[in-house]
């Protein structure tokens, strides 16, 4: 998106706030989704990662990991892949405000008459159809590997929805972190701790049960566990309403409290 462009937009912007707001978001996704276009490594990069984890626990670690009884591991592994996808996927969020810090296109923004608040929304709105493309190819990957659903299709979308709630949130916090870092580097360095203690301290691979007892209580009700465990039910077709409700709550919360603080974080660097 230049600035010509840019200025010719401005002389045609909605008349309500609300509506400059939505006008501006697009226009920084859409021009977040040009640069991902122009430089397709970023998506077969971020897609091989997932593969190589869900090849590693389904063949390597599949036939030594407990699952629930009678539930196929690769069942109970995939909806954990799903959400560890998109957790690690976040990362590309501070990584890509990082560098637009140090590009100098954010100084740019800010000179333009656009909404503060739609930087950080074009890119976790950017960040979040990229999600809807790898999620994709995560549930052919599965079905490849004996993946199978045991509800309905609409409780499987109901699965996915979750799944792309969870990650559009998370972008929002890892936007704090991105606008926090000096540099790419720092970003993803900064990031890769909080992804460490999410992902692997979960039931994205394991039952919490197998866990130390002092391990049980935060790996059981952490977000990406909760979320983990929802996904989980809906996709085996267990009473899953118990489950979805807190999975909700968590992502919503995460997204009410992180979005501010990440547009306030913005308008202070």
């Amino acid at each position: 998106m230049n600035t010509t462009a840019t200025a010719v937009a401005a002389e045609h912007r909605p008349s309500h706030p609300f509506g400059w707001v939505v006008a501006d978001t697009i226009s920084i996704a859409w021009r977040n989704l040009t640069s991902m276009r122009r430089t397709p490594e970023v998506i077969v990069f971020s897609s091989i990662q997932p593969i190589i984890f869900v090849l590693t626990f389904r063949y390597v670690f599949g036939g030594a990991v407990r699952s629930a009884p009678g539930v196929p591991y690769v069942d109970f592994l995939m909806p954990g892949i799903f959400v560890q996808t998109v957790v690690f996927g976040a990362m590309n969020t501070a990584v890509g405000l990082s560098q637009d810090m140090q590009s100098g296109i954010i100084e740019r923004f800010r000179s333009l008459p656009m909404a503060r608040a739609a930087v950080l929304a074009g890119r976790t709105l950017a960040d979040l159809v990229r999600n809807v493309f790898v999620v994709g190819l995560m549930v052919g990957v599965g079905f490849l590997v004996g993946f199978r659903i045991h509800a309905g299709v609409l409780h499987f979308a109901a699965a996915i929805l979750v799944v792309l709630l969870f990650s559009f949130a998370f972008s929002w916090v890892f936007a704090i972190i991105g606008l926090g870092a000096r540099n790419a580097e720092a970003a993803q360095a900064a990031s890769f701790p909080v992804l460490a203690i999410l992902v692997f301290a979960s039931s994205a691979f394991v039952p919490t049960q197998t866990m130390p007892s002092w391990l049980q209580g935060y790996a059981r009700n952490q977000p990406v566990s909760v979320t983990v465990e929802a996904v989980r039910r809906l996709c085996l077709g267990h009473l899953a309403g118990g489950s979805v409700l807190p999975a909700l709550l968590w992502n919503l919360g995460i997204l009410a409290v992180a979005a501010p603080l990440a547009v306030q974080r913005y308008r202070r660097t």
